[in-house]
């Protein structure tokens, strides 16, 4: 199962890291996908390497997306082939998580009209008017969905994520 998990500038290091690698510890092949390849820097100044540029028929290749927190996912909507992808990806019932202000992308995709969402409390009303029923819960999870506010709600998040990756909803 391949799994690409998106990077840009700011984001929140510790969203990044922790699912990279415990997704790779579960023996999946996780790739770090940004609008460009190359260098990053995270809210705390940590470079981070994205292995590779998005490519138009990603969504074919990778089972699913996570998109972590920070600033990152501002930069992020603001290329439309990053948009495009997370569209076709739920669009063909692939996996979609994004934690903090990760669910501003699904936002911006328009795919959260009438699901069950959460995030950093900040973002709350940008996702009320895109459609979306904000929970407020640590994490939440509607079909192939799963969303969660911050990093003390990453250890449920993935506990959730890798039990849907495996078909155990």
């Amino acid at each position: 199962m391949k799994i690409a998990i998106l990077l840009d500038n700011y984001v929140e290091e510790i969203e990044f890291l922790y699912p990279f690698y415990r997704l790779k510890e579960e023996g999946y092949e996780v790739v770090s996908i940004a609008a460009k390849e190359g260098e990053y820097r995270g809210k705390n100044g940590m470079l981070i390497k994205a292995e590779r540029a998005l490519r138009g028929d990603d969504h074919e290749y990778f089972n699913a997306v996570f998109i972590p927190g920070g600033y990152a996912p501002d930069h992020l909507r603001r290329h439309q082939e990053i948009v495009n992808f997370i569209r076709e990806m739920y669009n063909k019932g692939k996996v979609i998580a994004a934690i903090c202000h990760g669910p501003w992308l699904l936002a911006s995709a328009d795919i959260i009209r009438n699901k069950r969402v959460t995030s950093f409390f900040s973002i709350k009303d940008d996702l009320i008017h895109a459609g979306a029923i904000y929970t407020g819960k640590n994490v939440e999870i509607d079909g192939k969905i799963i969303t969660a506010t911050d990093p003390s709600a990453l250890p449920e998040m993935m506990r959730e994520l890798i039990k849907i990756l495996k078909g155990h909803p």
